[in-house]
């Protein structure tokens, strides 16, 4: 709610009830306007001309009404007056606090029972939704008493969003097999990674539905990255190399060569961590400076101690009609050695298409 607005020469300064505040540029608020003229209502899409925007243009009047819940403006080149929702300012405030991006950060200790869900509450409207928030929070979850087919796959996939085409397939089952060439395939310990390191976008989420096991060992592993994240933030120097140097992924098999680097810790421009991307078995060569390349290797050393570190691993054996699903963007994910039979199917989603089915249910 609006408490009062107050005209400047090239602004209009907006404090709200709770006593935050801020001031919206004149040019923003004109090129934002959502009235028929300006805007499309039925496609969302911007109508406005922006390169014929006077930029010097300036509020002829401006007042708040219906309740506190919107501000009407006068433009100077306007016939008409213009509405802006609360909602809408402080959705886009310059100010705006983001250090509740309800995430709840864990150790191992700190995963309960909130994680397990059961598929047929996850497939029906209210249970979706609380599904989603699980997730976002915490970034994984495991979905029980599934059916064990590629159905089951592609119904919770298809409820996100839709079934990623990567050089895996769309929806997959593996079990272990020598003749493929990547680690997931073998029997041996995975330490703790995320995929696709060497795709410039990489996958979202992973899904991951255990159809067969008769098999001793092979537990999965959940990892909070952002976790790790904050742990190491308080070594600056660590932090900063993990947060600005590029690392390279490569991928060479089936025919393609595939390659990416970015940061293990990537930011956006309001310097929120995004992304978690690492991956040694995936990690390719390349060169810095000789006393930097040292301290890189200082920096992973503390991150993978850290990945490695039973108080950050969370550790479950999934069995028959379990399905794990986990953000690829936050957590790391491995797997305990096994002897024996271990057969899963899954596939991968967007993290785009993630996002887009939780803003619809307005987890965030």
């Amino acid at each position: 709610m609006i408490q009062n607005i107050k005209i400047l020469p090239n602004s209009l300064h907006v404090k709200f009830k709770n006593n935050i505040d801020d001031n919206f540029p004149n040019i923003w608020l004109r090129d934002h306007a959502k009235d028929d003229e300006n805007w499309d209502q039925r496609s969302h899409q911007r109508k406005t001309f922006t390169a014929k925007l006077d930029t010097n243009l300036f509020i002829k009047e401006a007042s708040v009404s219906e309740n506190g819940n919107y501000v009407n403006i006068l433009w100077s080149d306007s016939e008409k007056m213009i509405k802006y929702s609360t909602e809408f300012l402080q959705k886009n405030l310059i100010k705006k606090d983001t250090t509740h991006q309800k995430y709840s950060l864990w150790r191992s200790k700190d995963i309960n029972d909130q994680v397990y869900l059961n598929f047929d509450d996850v497939v029906s409207d209210d249970g979706f939704k609380f599904f989603l928030k699980n997730l976002h929070e915490y970034g994984f979850c495991v979905i029980k008493n599934c059916k064990t087919n590629m159905e089951t796959v592609d119904t919770i996939a298809n409820k996100i969003g839709y079934v990623r085409q990567s050089i895996f397939g769309g929806l997959w089952e593996f079990e272990s097999n020598a003749g493929m060439a990547d680690s997931a395939y073998t029997q041996e310990e995975l330490r703790p990674h995320t995929d696709s390191t060497y795709s410039k976008d990489a996958p979202g989420l992973q899904l991951l539905l255990c159809c067969e096991l008769d098999a001793t060992g092979g537990e999965s592993i959940m990892v909070d990255g952002f976790k790790i994240a904050e742990t190491l933030k308080e070594q600056k120097e660590v932090f900063e190399i993990l947060s600005n140097v590029e690392v390279p992924g490569k991928y060479v098999g089936d025919g393609v060569i595939l390659e990416a680097r970015r940061p293990i810790f990537r930011h956006n421009s309001k310097k929120e961590l995004t992304q978690v991307s690492f991956n040694n078995y995936d990690r390719a060569e390349f060169r810095m400076e000789n006393d930097l390349m040292l301290k890189f290797y200082e920096a992973i050393t503390q991150f993978d101690n850290l990945a490695n570190n039973i108080e950050y691993q969370w550790r479950h054996i999934l069995k028959p009609g379990e399905l794990l699903i986990f953000n690829n963007w936050r957590v790391l994910h491995g797997r305990g050695s096994f002897q024996g039979k271990r057969k899963m199917a899954g596939c991968y989603i967007n993290m785009e298409d993630f996002e887009s089915i939780c803003k619809i249910n307005n987890i965030f």
